[in-house]
């Protein structure tokens, strides 16, 4: 499932439900996030690429359904 008109604002606050916390801020073009053993590096952008998206879902370890469930 491609995710075709998500923002990295819902997808921040969607992996945060998902236990992430942004930990660093790499400059202003990207977001850092962990859960404690997992990266994450989000670009900041009014629409992610879906391919991108799917590539930062699957480096968090979820599905596309529970990510669904979480936005």
């Amino acid at each position: 499932m491609l995710f075709t008109d998500v923002s990295s604002a819902s997808a921040i606050r969607a992996f945060q439900k998902a236990g992430f916390w942004i930990s660093t801020t790499r400059g202003r073009k990207h977001t850092g996030m962990t859960n404690g053993t997992r990266k994450l590096t989000i670009p900041r952008h009014s629409r992610l690429n879906p391919y991108t998206l799917k590539a930062v879902i699957r480096d968090a370890g979820l599905t596309d359904e529970e990510f669904k469930q979480l936005l």
